[in-house]
């Protein structure tokens, strides 16, 4: 009931952002809202799984120490413990599932819902180069865009491919804007104020610019490209060896001078930044998702006993105050996503430590009654 609950309000804070509006506009069908919120149940069960298990938990042994139940229990020789026992494989079992809907589930259905709303809203700019991943629709080039709001762009990797496959040349940018001339049917790409690295006779030369200017045929895409955030565990993990052998320029290190070696480890150093580590962090924040679960579950059954109350609202309150502590870690590891000398994608697994270690802790303290 918990999770039907928390997954009832987790899809309605998307249906009012997304779909209302269409409804609203006449643009879509009921038909086509209630498929939008079927493929949005396994998304949000991402979240609402593990809030649902914990709150299940404070309430379930609130009201059974409240109703003396427990003492009940222990007077008849059963440890708290092997009471537990079943509940804790439960939450086990619960992992498994929570790691099939986080790392396959969840993102193929995320995607197929971005797509339903990606035909009615999105525009052609933002079709051609969509964000957060690597374009390949056009011959000689290889983009990826971090940022791309209606053509204006943020953080743009070129790739100057020789022979369709080899990286001659990255430019890289913070900003630029893609046009679209409709009646020729061109993309013309500008980029400003970046860094240029382009490879010749095996040594690495660096150019900065104010403007670089790039025009290209546009091609319709046969399906919208997938951003990290909706890809599942194996195409992240695809993603990333394909981004760190895009980074493995042809160079050869013997052949450089001090200065052009020092220029060179911190050119790769920032596209490493750039390009790799959010795929890193993404991976490891969906294998931690998987586990909170089972930290929920450890620290629920004693906390539900010591507050030793049958009414809901308080085991929901504990609830939210808990899945505050433990989210608010996922929000401080992805503020620092593009500062990998931080390892955001270590931080992700704190709180699972933390409440998994302090759950044991509790459960033994309660379970020797003290």
């Amino acid at each position: 009931m918990t999770v039907a609950v928390f997954t009832f309000v987790l899809m309605l804070g998307n249906a009012l952002r997304e779909i209302l509006p269409l409804v609203v506009s006449g643009e879509v069908k009921v038909v086509t809202v209630a498929k939008a919120l079927g493929l949005l149940i396994p998304y949000v069960w991402v979240f609402a799984l593990p809030m649902g298990m914990l709150t299940a938990t404070l309430l379930v042994f609130g009201r059974f120490s409240a109703d003396q139940e427990l003492t009940a229990v222990r007077a008849s020789g059963v440890s708290l413990v092997s009471l537990v026992t079943p509940l804790l494989g439960l939450s086990l079992v619960l992992c498994g599932f929570s790691a099939f809907v986080n790392m396959y589930l969840g993102p193929q259905c995320r995607t197929a819902y971005k797509d339903m709303v990606h035909t009615l809203r999105l525009g052609i700019s933002s079709s051609a180069l969509p964000e957060g991943r690597f374009i390949k629709d056009f011959s000689g080039y290889i983009f990826h865009v971090k940022k791309n709001l209606d053509g204006d762009l943020r953080e743009v990797t070129v790739f100057v491919l020789r022979n369709e496959t080899n990286v001659e040349t990255t430019v890289s940018a913070p900003r630029g804007r893609l046009v679209l001339d409709g009646a020729s049917q061109k993309l013309s790409l500008t980029l400003y104020d970046g860094k240029l690295m382009t490879v010749a006779a095996g040594r690495p030369i660096p150019l900065s610019f104010e403007e670089w200017s790039l025009e290209f045929g546009y091609v319709q895409p046969k399906g919208r490209k997938e951003k990290i955030d909706d890809m599942t565990f194996a195409e992240l993990q695809a993603e990333l060896r394909e981004r760190e052998s895009l980074l493995a320029m042809p160079v050869r290190l013997g052949d450089m001078t001090p200065k052009e070696l020092a220029d060179w480890k911190e050119f790769m150093k920032r596209q490493k930044k750039d390009v790799v580590a959010p795929i890193v962090f993404h991976i490891h924040r969906q294998a931690a998702f998987s586990l909170a679960s089972f930290g929920f579950t450890l620290v629920g059954i004693p906390l539900g006993i010591r507050v030793h109350r049958r009414e809901t609202n308080i085991g929901i309150a504990i609830a939210l105050l808990l899945v505050s502590v433990y989210y608010s870690f996922i929000l401080l590891s992805q503020s620092l996503e593009g500062r990998p000398e931080w390892v955001p994608h270590l931080i992700v697994w704190i709180p699972n430590f933390v409440f998994q270690a302090a759950g044991a802790v509790l459960l033994w303290r309660a379970n020797r009654g003290i």
